[in-house]
């Protein structure tokens, strides 16, 4: 196959979920829907966590950039994918394929650290609750999402760059929905254990230094629980804890199955659906999760419906 100069490939095909032309508009009505209620839901969070008063806490401070990072990668790959369904060539330019790498990697990175800083929050909570408004301060959050925001757009820069000035073969197909680094780098005609070995190294420290914070925070938790005489003590601590651990489990589980593991052991078919699950169902599920599951969210929200019927009434 003759190699191409990175100057001379303007473009890719996305090959999309499927190429089977009677699914294209049941799946992008389906797929409209759900990133729909995603927008709306992740939007509705930050506002509310954002304007009522009853939500100025530090675990609604990272509720709110939870919903932020979840729009932010869900709306990098959602559009464009919607877009793909109802054209007849699913074409992305190269640095539109390179912006949407970067910045969906950015905001699922800062998610990773956004749900550690939620663990240790509910930690400090339930173990530490006289010191809480002393150890959780204002400047404390600030640094536990700044410094994630920052690190997560230098690993992002580090990743897109190295990989999008390897040479590319003449053959643009990507055999993805969205722009991933594993289906592109198939497409290489470099030398490619470089930049698959800061991929991994990257991603199973992401997966493995977060994951670690969460599982000692919960273990600490659960310990402190058991030591606690009153029952309605341990059912408050438990409700407290219950999204986040649910959040928690399925995103770190998809995330696992799909980069801690070896390009030889990658199937696109099987990598297109944990993708979809993580791009498009986990940004839509966390506010449903939290919004049901918390009674402070449910009553924000019934304080704000009421303030909003008084206006236009």
């Amino acid at each position: 196959m003759e190699k191409h100069n990175l100057s001379m490939l303007t473009e890719f095909i996305l090959m999309g979920i499927t190429d089977r032309p009677e699914l294209q508009a049941p799946l992008f009505g389906l797929f409209l829907t759900i990133y729909m209620f995603s927008l709306l839901g992740n939007l509705g969070m930050i506002i509310l966590t954002k304007m009522d008063a009853g939500l100025q806490t530090p675990m609604y401070f990272f509720l709110r950039h939870l919903a932020f990072t979840d729009l932010g990668y869900s709306t990098a790959v959602g559009p464009k994918m919607l877009v793909n369904f109802v054209v007849e060539y699913n074409t992305i330019s190269f640095y539109s394929c390179a912006t949407q790498m970067a910045f969906f990697i950015m905001f699922i990175i800062s998610e990773l650290f956004i749900l550690s800083a939620m663990s240790y929050d509910r930690y400090v909570a339930i173990c530490n609750p006289l010191l809480y408004t002393v150890v959780m301060s204002q400047r404390v959050c600030l640094g536990l999402v700044a410094v994630p925001y920052l690190y997560s757009t230098c690993v992002s820069l580090l990743i897109t760059i190295k990989l999008f000035n390897l040479s590319f073969c003449g053959y643009n197909l990507v055999n993805h929905f969205y722009c991933d680094n594993f289906p592109l780098l198939s497409l290489l005609c470099s030398n490619t254990q470089e930049i698959e070995f800061l991929i991994m190294i990257f991603s199973a420290f992401n997966l493995i230094f977060t994951l670690l914070i969460v599982l000692v925070s919960y273990m600490l938790i659960l310990i402190a629980i058991l030591k606690m005489n009153s029952a309605e003590g341990r059912r408050k601590a438990f409700s407290t804890c219950g999204s986040h651990l649910t959040v928690v489990t399925v995103f770190y589980g998809t995330l696992t199955f799909m980069y801690v593991k070896p390009k030889s052991s990658h199937s696109f078919d099987t990598d297109k659906m944990a993708s979809i699950f993580y791009t498009l169902i986990i940004p839509m599920l966390n506010p449903l999760i939290y919004s049901l599951r918390n009674k402070d969210v449910k009553h924000a929200m019934h304080r704000t419906w009421n303030k909003l019927s008084n206006v236009f009434s």
